[in-house]
Protein backbone atom coordinates (compact mmCIF):
# COMPACT_ATOMS: atom_id res chain seq x y z
CA UNK A 1 0.00 0.00 0.00
CA UNK A 2 1.33 3.40 -0.94
CA UNK A 3 1.28 6.22 1.56
CA UNK A 4 2.90 8.77 -0.77
CA UNK A 5 -0.15 11.04 -1.10
CA UNK A 6 -0.83 11.13 2.65
CA UNK A 7 2.84 11.80 3.46
CA UNK A 8 3.07 14.51 0.83
CA UNK A 9 -0.07 16.24 2.18
CA UNK A 10 1.27 16.05 5.73
CA UNK A 11 4.61 17.58 4.75
CA UNK A 12 2.81 20.36 2.84
CA UNK A 13 0.61 21.14 5.84
CA UNK A 14 3.62 21.11 8.15
CA UNK A 15 5.57 23.45 5.85
CA UNK A 16 2.71 25.99 6.02
CA UNK A 17 3.38 26.21 9.76
CA UNK A 18 6.99 27.16 8.96
CA UNK A 19 8.73 25.05 11.58
CA UNK A 20 12.43 25.66 12.04
CA UNK A 21 15.12 23.08 12.57
CA UNK A 22 14.83 19.49 13.63
CA UNK A 23 11.88 18.80 15.91
CA UNK A 24 11.84 15.93 18.40
CA UNK A 25 8.66 13.94 19.02
CA UNK A 26 8.32 11.19 21.59
CA UNK A 27 6.00 8.35 20.61
CA UNK A 28 5.59 5.83 23.42
CA UNK A 29 9.16 4.76 24.31
CA UNK A 30 10.75 6.04 21.11
CA UNK A 31 12.22 9.38 20.13
CA UNK A 32 11.83 10.62 16.56
CA UNK A 33 13.47 13.55 14.82
CA UNK A 34 11.37 15.37 12.26
CA UNK A 35 13.47 17.11 9.64
CA UNK A 36 11.16 19.37 7.58
CA UNK A 37 13.92 20.57 5.22
CA UNK A 38 14.75 16.97 4.22
CA UNK A 39 11.19 15.66 4.71
CA UNK A 40 12.40 12.91 7.00
CA UNK A 41 10.97 11.32 10.12
CA UNK A 42 13.90 9.52 11.71
CA UNK A 43 13.98 7.13 14.63
CA UNK A 44 16.50 8.72 16.97
CA UNK A 45 17.11 5.34 18.65
CA UNK A 46 17.94 3.43 15.49
CA UNK A 47 18.87 6.23 13.07
CA UNK A 48 16.53 4.88 10.39
CA UNK A 49 13.54 6.36 8.63
CA UNK A 50 10.23 5.70 10.34
CA UNK A 51 7.89 3.40 8.49
CA UNK A 52 5.45 5.35 6.35
CA UNK A 53 2.36 4.68 8.48
CA UNK A 54 4.25 5.71 11.62
CA UNK A 55 5.64 8.80 9.90
CA UNK A 56 2.15 9.90 8.88
CA UNK A 57 0.87 9.47 12.43
CA UNK A 58 3.82 11.43 13.86
CA UNK A 59 3.44 14.21 11.27
CA UNK A 60 -0.29 14.52 11.94
CA UNK A 61 0.42 14.71 15.67
CA UNK A 62 3.17 17.30 15.21
CA UNK A 63 0.95 19.47 13.00
CA UNK A 64 -1.77 19.46 15.64
CA UNK A 65 0.76 20.08 18.41
CA UNK A 66 2.15 23.12 16.59
CA UNK A 67 -1.39 24.46 16.18
CA UNK A 68 -2.13 23.70 19.84
CA UNK A 69 -3.26 20.45 21.38
CA UNK A 70 -6.76 20.33 22.81
CA UNK A 71 -7.21 19.99 26.55
CA UNK A 72 -7.86 16.47 27.79
CA UNK A 73 -11.57 16.05 28.43
CA UNK A 74 -11.30 13.30 31.05
CA UNK A 75 -14.08 11.48 29.19
CA UNK A 76 -13.00 8.01 28.04
CA UNK A 77 -14.61 6.56 24.93
CA UNK A 78 -14.23 3.28 23.12
CA UNK A 79 -13.65 3.34 19.38
CA UNK A 80 -17.29 2.35 18.78
CA UNK A 81 -18.46 5.46 20.61
CA UNK A 82 -16.90 7.84 18.08
CA UNK A 83 -18.97 9.05 15.18
CA UNK A 84 -17.77 8.43 11.64
CA UNK A 85 -16.22 5.02 12.32
CA UNK A 86 -18.55 3.06 10.07
CA UNK A 87 -16.49 0.57 8.11
CA UNK A 88 -13.44 0.93 10.36
CA UNK A 89 -14.37 -1.13 13.40
CA UNK A 90 -13.38 -4.53 12.00
CA UNK A 91 -9.92 -3.24 11.03
CA UNK A 92 -9.59 -1.59 14.45
CA UNK A 93 -10.55 -4.79 16.26
CA UNK A 94 -8.32 -6.98 14.10
CA UNK A 95 -5.27 -4.72 14.55
CA UNK A 96 -5.62 -3.89 18.22
CA UNK A 97 -8.17 -5.68 20.41
CA UNK A 98 -7.72 -9.18 18.98
CA UNK A 99 -3.90 -9.19 19.41
CA UNK A 100 -4.25 -8.03 23.02
CA UNK A 101 -6.72 -10.82 23.78
CA UNK A 102 -4.52 -13.39 22.01
CA UNK A 103 -1.48 -12.34 24.01
CA UNK A 104 -3.02 -11.68 27.43
CA UNK A 105 -6.39 -13.45 27.40
CA UNK A 106 -5.17 -16.47 29.39
CA UNK A 107 -2.92 -14.34 31.60
CA UNK A 108 -4.35 -10.80 31.80
CA UNK A 109 -2.08 -9.78 34.66
CA UNK A 110 0.83 -10.38 32.28
CA UNK A 111 0.09 -7.02 30.68
CA UNK A 112 1.63 -5.40 33.75
CA UNK A 113 5.03 -6.55 32.46
CA UNK A 114 5.01 -3.64 29.98
CA UNK A 115 5.23 -1.13 32.83
CA UNK A 116 9.01 -1.45 32.80
CA UNK A 117 9.38 -0.61 29.10
CA UNK A 118 6.53 1.71 28.13
CA UNK A 119 5.45 5.09 29.48
CA UNK A 120 2.52 3.46 31.29
CA UNK A 121 1.03 3.07 34.71
CA UNK A 122 -1.62 0.92 36.33
CA UNK A 123 -5.13 2.28 35.99
CA UNK A 124 -8.62 1.56 37.29
CA UNK A 125 -11.10 -0.59 35.43
CA UNK A 126 -11.52 -4.12 34.16
CA UNK A 127 -9.57 -6.81 35.97
CA UNK A 128 -6.34 -5.16 34.83
CA UNK A 129 -5.86 -1.76 33.23
CA UNK A 130 -3.00 0.37 31.92
CA UNK A 131 -2.82 4.02 31.03
CA UNK A 132 -0.26 4.57 28.28
CA UNK A 133 1.16 7.94 27.26
CA UNK A 134 1.42 7.43 23.51
CA UNK A 135 2.22 11.04 22.62
CA UNK A 136 2.27 14.05 24.93
CA UNK A 137 -1.41 14.81 25.52
CA UNK A 138 -2.64 11.56 23.93
CA UNK A 139 -3.25 8.93 26.61
CA UNK A 140 -4.67 5.50 25.76
CA UNK A 141 -6.37 3.29 28.35
CA UNK A 142 -6.27 -0.50 27.95
CA UNK A 143 -8.64 -2.65 30.01
CA UNK A 144 -8.61 -6.44 30.25
CA UNK A 145 -11.13 -8.82 31.76
CA UNK A 146 -10.49 -12.40 32.80
CA UNK A 147 -12.57 -15.12 31.21
CA UNK A 148 -14.86 -17.38 33.21
CA UNK A 149 -17.17 -20.35 32.57
CA UNK A 150 -19.70 -18.13 30.82
CA UNK A 151 -17.57 -15.59 28.93
CA UNK A 152 -14.13 -15.64 27.37
CA UNK A 153 -11.48 -13.05 28.18
CA UNK A 154 -12.03 -9.58 26.79
CA UNK A 155 -10.17 -6.33 26.24
CA UNK A 156 -10.92 -2.85 25.09
CA UNK A 157 -9.07 0.34 24.28
CA UNK A 158 -10.31 3.71 25.49
CA UNK A 159 -9.36 7.15 24.22
CA UNK A 160 -9.81 10.55 25.75
CA UNK A 161 -12.60 12.23 23.79
CA UNK A 162 -10.14 14.94 22.68
CA UNK A 163 -8.34 12.48 20.38
CA UNK A 164 -10.86 13.23 17.63
CA UNK A 165 -9.51 16.81 17.63
CA UNK A 166 -5.99 15.47 17.03
CA UNK A 167 -6.35 12.46 14.73
CA UNK A 168 -8.73 11.30 12.01
CA UNK A 169 -10.38 7.89 12.28
CA UNK A 170 -7.70 6.17 10.16
CA UNK A 171 -4.98 7.56 12.41
CA UNK A 172 -6.75 6.27 15.52
CA UNK A 173 -6.88 2.78 13.97
CA UNK A 174 -3.14 2.96 13.22
CA UNK A 175 -2.35 4.33 16.70
CA UNK A 176 -4.30 1.54 18.40
CA UNK A 177 -2.55 -1.08 16.27
CA UNK A 178 0.87 0.33 17.11
CA UNK A 179 0.03 0.41 20.81
CA UNK A 180 -1.19 -3.20 20.71
CA UNK A 181 2.01 -4.18 18.90
CA UNK A 182 4.11 -2.71 21.72
CA UNK A 183 2.27 -4.64 24.39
Amino acid sequence: MSYEIAISKAWEELSKLQPEGIMPVKFMSYEYSIEPSDRKVMSASYNVLAKDFTAILILHYLIRKLKGLPELSGEWLTFREFSGIEGYYEAFKKRSIDPIIRKYGKNPEGILSVLSRLPAKKAEGGDFALLIDTFEGVPVLIKLWKGDEEFGPDANIYFDKSIKDIFCTEDIVVLAGLVAGQL
